[in-house]
């Protein structure tokens, strides 16, 4: 059974139409392409700011009035954003929430910024400052997801990320000085080789800044990225599987001891701080997306914009639709992703749902799922192979 990819991807799929709705904007702005990415971005030396403002808040024009439960900023990198170009669209978006009390009603007052909004924006360590930390607070911005990767300098710079290991700790510091109390750290793991990362290390230096989250993503090798042609000309080697194994399991017994608890295969918090806008990915709640390459869901159907900055940005110019495409899905994909979802997260999925009295017994024998008060989990050796135990359920539950 093949180990597999715990994901540098957050799942955007979902079933079952529930109130109230998530809502994601995609920023695809970065001043350069880190070496694993494959995400939609669009790489400038000078962001479109007032375009691209412009034209979200012409696509939210279609929005109805709703309860958003949480905001997420993601990219790209939102925080090449300017401070008041982001707290204009927030602003702005807020005009469209239902109910008062989720309202950005003081935008120079955090105290009474949010209330029951879970508001988070991707940042990257070097544009954290002092002030922009107080003007993204005032904004509303009440959690930080900070794209940290490593605390090896040589690493960064392998990665091709901007920042080095001493603008992180800078900017933590920045973030709690504004009143950012919701910090949460980016961690690649399970890196060639040769590197000589210290997996142990970085894992220690990012405990000592005391976050509330954090998210661990194994390398993967996507097509044509740097990565993908350093491998193919035999410059660095793919991510070892058996490192990947032994990483991914040291991170779950370190940051356990240190009061952390995983609740999603990828993301681990302490008491209180889970992801909300990402657990309700997980647990199938309606989201809409705004932006180019943003998805949305509304129960039934998916439906996804635009890849290309520009092809988004003219299609919103000429007042056509920007969805690129959408998909309604079936009873089987409704189901199967339930499972797969599940599955992904700390809670499982009920037995009940899955049509049979046990999963194959010997998944349990190898310890890679427990079944307890009538639910399935994965255990973190389970979560390793969390495509082919589901695969294995989906199948013989055709087979019965």
């Amino acid at each position: 059974m093949r180990i597999s990819d715990c994901g540098l991807r957050i799942c955007r799929a979902g079933f079952n139409y529930l109130s109230p709705v998530h809502l994601y904007l995609h920023v695809p702005f970065c001043v350069r392409r880190c070496s694993y990415c494959d995400f939609s971005i669009a790489v400038r030396k000078r962001i479109p700011v007032r375009e691209y403002i412009d034209a979200v808040l012409k696509e939210a024009g279609s929005l109805e009035k709703v309860d958003f439960e949480t905001i997420y900023l993601g990219g790209g990198t939102p925080s090449l954003l300017p401070s008041d170009a982001i707290a204009r669209l927030l602003h702005e978006l807020t005009s469209r929430i239902r109910n008062p009390q989720s309202e950005i009603r003081n935008r120079s007052n955090p105290q009474s910024a949010i209330r029951n909004v879970e508001i988070t924006l991707e940042a990257n360590p070097e544009d954290v400052t002092p002030d922009h930390a107080k003007a993204w607070r005032a904004s509303g911005i009440n959690r930080v997801s900070l794209g940290a990767q490593s605390f090896d300098d040589a690493v960064l710079k392998w990665m091709h990320r901007s920042h080095d290991a001493a603008r992180i700790g800078a900017a933590v510091h920045a973030l709690r000085g504004a009143g950012i109390e919701n910090i949460s750290l980016d961690l690649i793991f399970a890196l060639p080789d040769e590197l000589q990362r210290d997996w142990e290390r970085d894992l220690d230096m990012a405990l000592a800044l005391r976050p509330e989250h954090l998210s661990l993503y194994g390398l993967t090798v996507e097509p044509r990225t740097p990565l993908d042609r350093w491998i193919s000309r035999g410059a660095t080697h793919a991510p070892d599987e058996e490192r990947y194994a032994e990483e991914y399991l040291f991170a779950h017994r370190r940051l356990m001891a240190d009061g952390f608890f995983f609740y999603e295969v990828s993301n681990a918090a302490r008491d209180g701080f889970r992801s909300q806008h990402n657990s309700a990915y997980w647990s199938g709640k309606p989201y809409r997306g705004l932006g180019p390459a943003a998805h949305s869901f509304d129960g039934t159907t998916r439906r996804w914009n635009l890849r290309a900055w520009e092809a988004y940005r003219r299609a919103i110019a000429e007042g056509r639709s920007p969805i690129e495409s959408e998909e309604a899905l079936t009873d089987e994909q409704s189901e199967l992703e339930r499972i797969y979802l599940g599955l992904r997260t700390a809670e499982g999925v009920a037995v009940a749902a899955l049509r049979r009295p046990s999963p194959p017994p010997y998944l349990a024998a190898q310890g890679w799922v427990v079944e307890h008060n009538g639910r399935l989990r994965c255990t973190p050796e389970g979560w390793l192979r969390l495509d082919s135990i589901v695969n294995e359920i989906s199948h013989d539950r055709a087979a019965h």
